[in-house]
């Protein structure tokens, strides 16, 4: 059974390339963006064709957020386009196929942790082509599996966590915001989950959610950050309109667990766990 992953040099891609060895029973084809441009959808849809995958884990996608504000049409091709590309060779090679999304499709407003089955209404270009990409691949291909997530960190490129021990290093005081809600993912846990999933006896398509669990801030994240790795740096709570950012964040996007639980019987970390074995590998 072959196993074609997207985006392998990403956090994601990253940490499952460091399962490979413990599953030899699958034959893992990892794919770049020179090797398969996920802006490209001819080049997608040929790679494909070449390597005729049984399973696709789609780790790749257009990040940069505020960035994306000014390259909508580029976010789009990735987010969206693409992904509705990987669903029909999915559904018609009969190829099983998990993407991963993310918790800004929803606009922020809840005061609870978010379901499934909660209303989308993303407030920025980035969430709004990830929603995109939701819906044109559960409607071209019914059986595929949507995981959203939040806050994803790992030893391997660039995020919050890493970039918070720099300047921690580097400065006497820091600012981070207080005002935003969710709960961080160890890219390395996602990763274990993604391969449960595949490896297990179960495959029950449609949309999960999966973060560590816990609710904090990025200030909490910050502060727990700087308690385990004993930086001497004062860390500041500030609002997000003192932070002024090209695009909106929501200010509540804990995602709620419990499906993803239930249904494939997964054990999920507290998040301050994943935190100190993450730093422990930096």
């Amino acid at each position: 059974m072959k196993i074609l992953v997207t985006g392998s040099t990403g956090q994601l891609g990253s940490e499952i390339k460091n399962l490979e060895k413990f599953y030899p029973h699958y034959k893992f084809v990892f794919m770049d963006r020179t090797l398969m441009p996920l802006d490209d959808i001819n080049k997608v849809w040929e790679v494909l064709e070449s390597e005729q995958p049984d399973y696709i884990i789609n780790a790749g996608a257009y990040t940069a957020v505020d960035k994306a504000e000014s390259e909508e049409e580029l976010a789009d091709m990735v987010n969206h386009q693409c992904v509705r590309v990987l669903g029909v060779w999915s559904e018609k090679n009969k190829a099983h196929l998990i993407h991963v999304s993310t918790d800004y499709v929803f606009d922020g407003t809840s005061s609870l942790p978010l379901t499934e089955e909660a209303q989308t209404a993303p407030i920025n270009v980035y969430g709004n082509t990830k929603m995109k990409g939701e819906v044109a691949l559960m409607t071209v291909h019914h059986d595929a599996i949507v995981i959203r997530t939040s806050w994803v960190y790992s030893i391997y490129g660039n995020n919050f966590v890493k970039t918070m021990c720099r300047l921690m290093q580097e400065r006497e005081s820091i600012n981070v915001v207080l005002d935003q809600i969710g709960s961080p993912t160890y890219a390395a846990d996602l990763a274990s989950t993604i391969m449960q999933i595949i490896n297990g006896n179960i495959w029950k398509g449609g949309i999960y959610h999966y973060s560590n669990e816990g609710e904090i801030s990025w200030y909490d994240f910050t502060r727990k950050i700087k308690e385990i790795k004993g930086f001497e740096c004062d860390v500041n709570p500030i609002n997000s309109s003192d932070f002024p950012t090209s695009a909106k964040r929501p200010a509540y996007s804990l995602l709620d667990k419990s499906k993803i639980k239930k249904e494939y019987n997964i054990n999920v970390s507290q998040w301050d766990e994943s935190l100190r074995i993450m730093l422990a590998k930096l």
